[in-house]
């Protein structure tokens, strides 16, 4: 019996565990909007604290380098749109 890989991110270098493209891939993204469809704020906050703890966590260059693009990857793509 084959069991189904969860896309979950894999710390710390937050990829997908089932995709391997950086996470949310498409596939956690569709999840995470049918899981708080009806709490959209609340998959921002979410979302905003998984993008913190991921600049944290992500390599850098520099101590100070700030993580470009973090915030669309993680934060943008959920806003409500309309």
């Amino acid at each position: 019996m084959s069991r189904r890989r969860e896309h979950v991110p894999t710390r710390p270098t937050w990829r997908c565990q089932a995709c391997g493209i950086a996470w949310p891939c498409s596939a956690a993204k569709l999840r995470l909007l049918a899981e708080y469809r009806h709490d959209r704020p609340a998959l921002t906050v979410y979302l905003a604290t998984l993008q913190a703890e991921a600049a944290e966590e992500l390599p850098d260059s520099g101590p100070n380098t700030p993580r470009v693009g973090l915030i669309d990857r993680f934060v943008s793509w959920a806003r409500a749109r309309g």
